[in-house]
């Protein structure tokens, strides 16, 4: 999920990505000046300028990103509009997958955060936010980091010193922030909350990979997502917005200021969750969570925006269409 420029066509994890931006005398496509000095002139790499096959210009394997991103969107709105009790299992499973990923990604630190407790406190927590709402939520949040605690007290003291950051990480960033789905569904119009938020965290994407590929030129947050820009924090924020404004008073007669403020609130947060994302697996070290998902990487790397959209559209709902 990033607002791509042009110029910056190098994933995030490579060492030069940031200097794409520093220096616009050479683009991510061509080879970097250093090289061509070592080459010296007349020298030119075998398929300079060539796009990898199925290749967007963004890097990504386009097909395959549109194939499973349309496999993802369908599994949620068919648990929406279908049986919507079915969303319960659909976010017991994207925790549960969340939690491993980020787990698995943060033993390259040396942390060691239980995964079997950690999955286990997802399905409580999940469980407790669908049936019995925040307050128990809450308790679950406590009850799962001293549960995974305890699972590594048999290791020593030690190991809790050493995991303790990590587990109270996860347990907060994916399972708790994911639950609030849960909650968001329950009200009689909850299939269309739910609906309106994952809609403009997709229009938002969408608004700020167009405008970024097209328009971008200015970097929003070089040394933490190089191919960000401010031209498509704005695509995104305006994608999002108009497109939630109409969504907003066709499903749920909630004026369409009330949803334009919804909309840009919903691409703001979203992007600041991609961005935690982006912080998070560069500290780490790696370009994604997993190689899970062909063409996004791992489901934490479609997950960053909704994380940080769910709970915020569960607090926003509660002011703009209180029950």
């Amino acid at each position: 999920m990033s607002y791509l420029d042009p110029r910056a066509g190098q994933s995030s994890g490579e060492s030069y990505a940031a200097s794409a931006y520093e220096n616009p005398a050479w683009h991510a496509d061509d080879t970097a000046p250093s090289e061509q000095a070592k080459r010296g002139p007349g020298k030119r790499r075998a398929g300079r300028g060539r796009k990898p096959e199925g290749k967007s210009r963004a890097g990504r394997n386009l097909p395959a990103a549109i194939a499973v991103g349309l496999s993802l969107g369908l599994v949620v709105l068919a648990s929406l509009l279908v049986w919507p009790p079915a969303l319960l299992g659909v976010l017991v499973v994207a925790a549960g997958v969340g939690v491993w990923e980020t787990a698995r990604a943060m033993n390259v630190t040396g942390a060691r955060p239980p995964v079997i407790p950690l999955i286990a406190g997802t399905l409580v927590m999940t469980g407790l936010a669908w049936y019995a709402g925040p307050d128990a939520l809450a308790l679950g949040l406590v009850a799962t980091i001293a549960a995974a605690t305890l699972w590594r007290l048999a290791d020593g003291a030690g190991a809790i010193r050493r995991d303790f950051t990590a587990i109270t990480l996860i347990t907060v960033y994916v399972p708790f922030l994911l639950s609030f789905a849960a909650m968001l569904v329950q009200p009689d119009d909850g299939k269309w909350r739910v609906l309106a938020t994952v809609v403009a965290v997709v229009l938002s994407d969408t608004g700020g990979y167009a405008a970024g590929v097209f328009l971008g030129k200015h970097p929003m947050a070089p040394k933490i997502s190089p191919k960000k820009s401010w031209e498509g924090f704005a695509g995104s924020i305006t994608a999002s917005a108009i497109g939630s404004g109409a969504l907003l008073f066709f499903l749920m007669d909630i004026p369409v200021y009330y949803g334009l403020l919804f909309g840009a609130v919903m691409s703001v947060v979203a992007v600041l969750g991609d961005l935690a994302e982006s912080m998070l697996k560069r500290d780490l070290g790696v370009k994604d969570m997993s190689n899970l998902l062909p063409g996004h990487g791992g489901l934490m790397d479609r997950l960053d925006s909704i994380l940080f959209a769910v709970p915020t559209a569960y607090l926003l709902f509660a002011i703009i269409a209180p029950n």
